[in-house]
């Protein structure tokens, strides 16, 4: 029996092995495993018609079930530090049939539901085939000694003045499925197929897990989020005194 097609799913990818953080996916942040937060934000943000986890250790089953997402079991081959992502999205989607795959990566843990739902209807409205998230960054760069955003025959400009540079913050990835499997199948790989954008998220949402020292700042960060009231900007007495008088 053909498994009945979906229109949008997101995959939330959860290797188990890491070669520059162990099992970081199971890491607790704000005393909840850093992959929660991925569940939460897709299925918070009201886009999906499922949320599925997908790893190759059945582990994350228990997860899924916990925080209510599906599972699917990926293939070992799949799951090593050299697979690459475009057969990771094919293999899911020759097994989770739908006309849009979402990657909503638990690598960032401090994206929201909002963020997350911001760039799928950006997705949408732009009638991309492909999307990856970004960050602005507006800071003076060079690529392999030459100026990308700024010119050495000007006066220095000033970094409010400067074209952001954009780069991945990879936290939501998307795809139409018929697109990325027919570029697929025809050249090996389809991670830009088609028409392809670029949607600028928060420096929150762009703050990536790959060591330990990240997953600390992001406690500490979730936490200060999370306090009742939340971050409130404060400044030296001083300062405040000398602003009065």
């Amino acid at each position: 029996m053909a498994k009945r097609k979906c229109r949008t799913v997101a995959m939330i990818p959860a290797r188990m092995g890491s070669t520059r953080l162990a099992m970081k996916n199971l890491a607790l942040i704000g005393g909840k495993p850093m992959i929660y937060y991925a569940i939460k934000a897709a299925k918070d943000s009201g886009v999906f018609d499922r949320v599925v986890i997908n790893s190759e250790d059945s582990v994350f089953a228990k997860i899924a079930k916990r925080y209510g997402a599906e599972f699917y079991l990926r293939p070992r081959e799949w799951a090593t530090s050299a697979a690459k992502s475009d057969f990771v999205v094919y293999d899911f989607v020759r097994n989770n049939p739908c006309d849009v795959v979402a990657w909503v990566n638990p690598t960032s843990p401090l994206q929201t539901a909002d963020e997350v739902r911001g760039a799928m209807e950006y997705f949408v409205k732009e009638k991309l085939d492909s999307m990856i998230t970004v960050k602005d960054e507006q800071v003076h760069c060079v690529y392999k000694g030459k100026p990308v955003n700024f010119n050495l025959k000007e006066v220095f400009a000033q970094t409010q003045d400067l074209v952001p540079v954009q780069p991945f913050v990879y936290s939501v990835m998307a795809w139409k499925t018929g697109k990325f499997m027919k570029e697929f199948e025809r050249k090996g790989f389809a991670f830009f197929c088609g028409k392809t954008g670029y949607y600028p998220v928060s420096k929150l949402a762009g703050i990536i897990i790959k060591r330990q020292e990240d997953l600390m700042a992001a406690d500490l960060m979730l936490r200060s989020i999370s306090k009742k009231g939340g971050y409130k900007l404060r400044y030296d007495k001083l300062a405040v005194k000398g602003r009065r008088g």
